[in-house]
């Protein structure tokens, strides 16, 4: 299965059941459907389309990692930024980080290879998940993330990321570059 909306049921929350929460809790966000995205330069494709002039938008890029002790991680970044997996283990003081399996990711944070979205702590919270995300996003108004599926963008207040977070009980971790 891929990690379109078509598939999206089979999730443990749907793409749709999570947009009805945000709004139930007042969240607001933008709502775009486009091509399914699995890369950053196909994301660079379609953003153009959706973004406003003169915003102030966080762009990112996800990475789903563990480490040797089998601890999962996370870590959302500008879309832009290098990452070195051995010296973001150093800052986080944790050792041997590498990427997470599919399976794993589907059982921590409820998403397919190609959805990864801060998004994904509605199921990664209640499983121990680490969120890490960019410091730089503190400089940004709007973020643009997946809904749990990568053929949808939401477009929704950094403020009301926040609020979300705190609804699920994730603590984000700011990393400092």
């Amino acid at each position: 299965m891929d990690a379109s909306s078509q598939f999206q049921d089979s999730l443990p929350v749907s793409s749709d059941a999570l947009l009805e929460q945000l709004s139930g809790w007042g969240l607001g966000y933008d709502l775009h459907t486009h091509v399914p995205l699995r890369t950053v330069e196909d994301a660079k494709s379609v953003e153009a389309a959706m973004a406003v002039e003169g915003e102030a938008a966080f762009r990112v890029k996800n990475l789903y990692l563990r480490d040797k002790k089998k601890r999962n991680y996370l870590v959302t970044l500008e879309q832009d930024r290098e990452i070195d997996l051995k010296a973001l283990g150093k800052q986080l003081g944790v050792g041997g980080l590498s990427f997470g399996s599919a399976d794993r990711l589907l059982e921590m944070l409820g998403i397919r290879p190609g959805a990864v979205s801060p998004l994904a702590m509605v199921t990664g919270a209640e499983k121990g998940v680490r969120f890490i995300i960019d410091s730089t996003v503190q400089d940004a108004a709007r973020i643009y993330v997946h809904p749990l599926v990568n053929d949808r963008t939401v477009v929704m207040d950094v403020a009301d990321l926040w609020a979300f977070m705190d609804r699920v009980g994730a603590t984000p971790e700011f990393l400092e570059f």
